[in-house]
């Protein structure tokens, strides 16, 4: 008879959502600076403060000197959206995409923009479209790492050197846990929420000076909503990307993020995020792959997250279940331990097979995610066994 004991241990920290993430190590609400506080975001002391949460995003990631950093409303998707809405429909683009959000932007492009010139590339969740077939003089938009399939571009080789297309790079989930090719990206977004653990609600734009030069001598043929208006006089507003955002921001969310950042910075950089991650996610790997009833969702190991790990199940016992007695199984074994308080919000997306999802973001201990392991094993003999 399987023994259906519970392990021991509880995870320490049970968040392991995938936006928004686990808040870092040691991070507590009274630790954030609150001078900024009831200001103007315009005073100088906000400006400042907005400044150098743009300053230290641009050390830690690496940005180029010569490319430009703003602060942006609506989450990644406002800055997203921005990019598209700005540089788009200048000449023929491709948008792609493999899971939830990459879709999204194919919808955005072809309904709502209409672009005349537009090809798309879908791949089912766990797989990456073939991005060698993108002509290189065609504007590109892509996810870098599909937040709700798990599934991450392997390398950048697909984009040429000096294409003549600009290339949009949605990097929400990748960004802080990999390293971005700079050269070969025009505009890059993510939102503070996602790899840092901040407060929800504000993007991060970051412009190359050939986006500049694009959004510069370019008028899209839509009009532009007031949040998405980056030029002043025929030029790039470069206020914006000095702390004079184009709406309010909250302060209170401004210093959250910086926090982060600071703790970041303090435990060596970017490549100590990265080092966390990877560490983290080879212990889900390995942990899989040692689960007889369990597959990652992304077959091939090179194009497997570091930071949103996702598996499905398999084996006799899962296969002999009708499809609705399937997408019942992750949702009862996250009920059961979050009811447990062993972990929260790890479910796979909604629009994805059945599936769980674990964040291993740099700011989630390796501990925590050892103490969680056996607990989905237990779950899941427990629901296998009528137990649950």
């Amino acid at each position: 008879m399987t023994d259906l004991t519970p392990p021991a241990l509880k995870p320490a920290r049970p968040f392991f959502s995938s936006g928004p993430t686990a808040k870092f190590p040691g991070w507590s609400l009274d630790k954030l600076k609150t001078d900024s506080l009831g200001r103007s975001h315009r005073s100088a002391l906000g400006k400042s403060r907005l400044k150098y949460a743009i300053d230290l995003s641009r050390e830690l990631l690496g940005v180029p000197d010569d490319y430009l950093v703003g602060i942006m409303p609506g989450s990644d998707t406002g800055a997203l959206e921005c990019a598209m809405w700005t540089m788009l429909g200048a000449r023929p683009a491709t948008v792609a995409a493999w899971e939830s959000f990459g879709n999204v932007w194919i919808q955005d492009a072809a309904k709502q923009l209409k672009l005349k010139n537009l090809t798309t590339l879908d791949a089912d969740y766990g797989e990456i479209p073939d991005l060698a077939s993108i002509p290189q003089d065609n504007d590109v938009v892509f996810t870098w790492n599909g937040t709700t399939s798990g599934a991450k571009i392997a390398n950048t080789d697909w984009l040429a050197p000096g294409r003549e297309g600009v290339t949009i790079n949605d990097a929400t989930s990748a960004v802080f846990a990999m390293e971005m090719d700079w050269p070969k990206l025009d505009a890059t977004t993510y939102s503070w929420q996602k790899v840092m653990g901040s407060e929800a609600q504000h993007g991060m734009l970051i412009l190359s000076p050939k986006a500049v030069e694009r959004i510069e001598s370019y008028d899209p043929e839509w009009p532009l909503p007031k949040l998405f208006r980056l030029k002043k006089g025929g030029k790039i507003n470069r206020g914006i990307f000095e702390g004079a955002t184009i709406n309010t921001p909250s302060m209170l969310a401004t210093e959250d993020y910086i926090a982060a950042l600071e703790w970041a910075k303090a435990i060596g950089g970017r490549k100590a995020l990265f080092e966390r991650a990877d560490a983290n996610a080879k212990i889900v790997y390995d942990w899989i792959e040692a689960t007889p009833w369990l597959r990652n969702m992304v077959a091939d190991p090179a194009k497997r997250t570091n930071t949103g790990v996702c598996f499905v199940f398999q084996g006799d016992w899962y296969d002999s279940l009708s499809p609705e007695e399937q997408a019942d199984v992750p949702k009862k074994i996250v009920k059961k331990l979050e009811g447990l308080d062993v972990a929260y919000d790890f479910n796979g997306y909604r629009d994805a097979p059945p599936s769980l999802r674990i964040w291993c973001g740099a700011t989630v201990e390796q501990e925590d995610i050892k103490r969680l392991l056996p607990w989905i094993e237990w779950a899941y003999e427990s629901l296998k066994n009528g137990e649950l």
